[in-house]
This record gives C-alpha cells, sequence and structure tokens, in this order.
C-alpha cells in the first residue's frame, strides 16, 4: 500500500533473502516484494515446491503484533470458516544482518484486495463474513493479548477521538458539517450501553484491505491479524460501514443475526468503531493520499454518514 506511514525498519527483498536462507535454507527461493500494510511489510517466496508470504515488521510498534499471530493464530486457524495466515514458520531478530524484529513465513492466498473493489461490488462478502465474524468471537482465555486501541470500551478512546475531531485536519478535508456530523454519531455510540459480558477474541482490523477476494469471486482468506485481541465483540462488526455500503450493510447485518443475538447497543458501539478507524485513517493521511487505505478512510466516514 502506498498510503502507509514511514518505515523504523529498513526491509528490502535482499534482507528478506538472507533471513531465510540463514533461518530456514530449505525454504530458500526467489523473493518478490508484494507490499507495504500500516505496519509491516510483505514479500512473496517462491520455495521449493510451494508458494508463501514472508511478513516483516516495518514499524516497531508491530513487534508485538507479530508476536501474537505467532502466538495464536496456529491455534483459532482450525476453527474459523475462511482460510487465515497462520504462520507456517517463525523467524528470529537478527541483529547480526540488521533486522531485530521477529517476523514469520504465511500461506501465500491467491486473490485480490477486496480494497481493490468498490463498495457496492462487495455486497457478496457479507455472508462469508459474517460467518467468519460469528466464529471469531468466541469467549478469549485469561491470557489473550489485549490491544489499547481494539476492543476497549469506547470511553477509553473518547479523549483521543475528541482531540482528532477538534484539531483541524478532519475538518479540512471532509468540512465542518460532516465534523460535526461525526462528533454526533461518536456521542451516540458512547452513549450506547458498554459490553457487559466476558471479553471475545477479535480481529480487529476487519477492513476490505484485510479481506481477499478469490477469482472469479468470493472471499477467499481474511489476513492481517497483527490487532489479534480479546475485548467488545462490537468492534469487528464495525466491518458492515468499512465494508460495504448500505445494501451490503444490510445483509451482512442480516447474516449476523441470522447466526447470534446482536443487540441494538452492540450495533451502536460498532458504528463508534467505525468513526473511530475512518477518522484515523483520513486524520493520518489527511488529502494527501489516493492509495486503498485513503479511499477506505473517505469511504467509511460516507457510510457511516449513510447510516
Amino acid at each position: 500500500m502506498a498510503d502507509a506511514p514511514a518505515p523504523e525498519l529498513h526491509v528490502d527483498a535482499a534482507l528478506v533473502s538472507r533471513l531465510i536462507e540463514t533461518q530456514h535454507p530449505d525454504l530458500a527461493g526467489p523473493v518478490e516484494f508484494v507490499a507495504n500494510g500500516w505496519d509491516n511489510a510483505m514479500y512473496r517466496l517462491e520455495a521449493p515446491g510451494a508458494v508463501f508470504g514472508v511478513r516483516l515488521p516495518r514499524r516497531r510498534v508491530a513487534v508485538p503484533l507479530i508476536e501474537h499471530e505467532l502466538a495464536w493464530l496456529p491455534t483459532l486457524a482450525g476453527r474459523l470458516p475462511v482460510p487465515v495466515p497462520a504462520p507456517v514458520r517463525a523467524g528470529r531478530p537478527a541483529p547480526e544482518l540488521g533486522y531485530d524484529a521477529p517476523w514469520s513465513v504465511v500461506p501465500w492466498f491467491d486473490g485480490v484486495h477486496a480494497a481493490d473493489r468498490s463498495p457496492a461490488e462487495r455486497v457478496e462478502l457479507a455472508p462469508a463474513l459474517a460467518a467468519f465474524v460469528d466464529a471469531m468471537h468466541v469467549p478469549a482465555p485469561a491470557g489473550a493479548p489485549r490491544n489499547p486501541y481494539r476492543g476497549v470500551p469506547l470511553a477509553e478512546r473518547d479523549a483521543s477521538m475528541r482531540e482528532r475531531l477538534a484539531r483541524g485536519r478532519l475538518e479540512a478535508v471532509l468540512g465542518g458539517r460532516v465534523v460535526e456530523r461525526l462528533r454526533e454519531t461518536w456521542e451516540d455510540a458512547l452513549a450506547a450501553p458498554p459490553w457487559a459480558g466476558a471479553p471475545c477474541w477479535l480481529h480487529g482490523d476487519l477492513h476490505p484491505g484485510n479481506l481477499v477476494l478469490g477469482v472469479p469471486g468470493g472471499l477467499a482468506a481474511v489476513i492481517d491479524f497483527g490487532d489479534l485481541t480479546a475485548g467488545d465483540p462490537a468492534t469487528d462488526p464495525a466491518t458492515a460501514w468499512l465494508s460495504f455500503d448500505a445494501a451490503g450493510r444490510a445483509e451482512f447485518v442480516r447474516e449476523l443475526e441470522r447466526r447470534r443475538p446482536v443487540d441494538a447497543a452492540t450495533w451502536r458501539r460498532a458504528r463508534g468503531w467505525a468513526v473511530v478507524w475512518g477518522s484515523a485513517v483520513v486524520d493520518v493521511l489527511d488529502d494527501s493520499g489516493d492509495g486503498p487505505i485513503a479511499r477506505l478512510g473517505r469511504s467509511a466516514i460516507e457510510q457511516v454518514l449513510a447510516g
């Protein structure tokens, strides 16, 4: 993705090749850069007889996130109805090579990012994505990772959200009326009764950039579990606004509610989580980004205000 924060860790194809050759020599083969995400870089590895992805932190904040994926995703993967990138190999920090962070080798999924399709074209994903959320949202064990930015009570995000709404970047990009409506939506989400149940497993970052579409279509995989955490199950259903237009959102809501009860308070908080995600992206990238994540941020704001 072209619209990502500046890297703090240098990663290139030559480094990835050296890491593979020194730690997993049986997988050595051609390496090709694929994309930079917000926190991690992804490379394609043509190992003997198989193709893999190599996922490496490009920012320090991603180091514990990779560790969470390595520790928990292999266990979760077996009961999810959609393929996920459970690591097949763990990579150690290699300060002798100039790279002091853990990394992983993961399955490679052929397809395209859902971010490369319009919200209207994503409606076909609604049933499969609802099935994924339903399967994901089971009570998490006591040792599950906690994330201060995902899954927490919305009140814990209030100070940063109000600061974002007040500092002017959103208004410069979106206009004052839009920011005022976002503030009203945020207030409504804050007023919803908080989650009182046990913490549930959460993907934590369920937007179209983390959904892989197969060819000719359909949900081929859900990727990037770096924000894997436990907490309020309203967090992941924010994808109703991040991924879909009104028709797709209605289908996603119907499909999820067919599988489990979802009360009105949960949907209000979910809309609040969509406000958090969309406004954060627009705030960071402002009007300078036209890559997929920047477009998703603006689309999320549009859908939140559409209802």
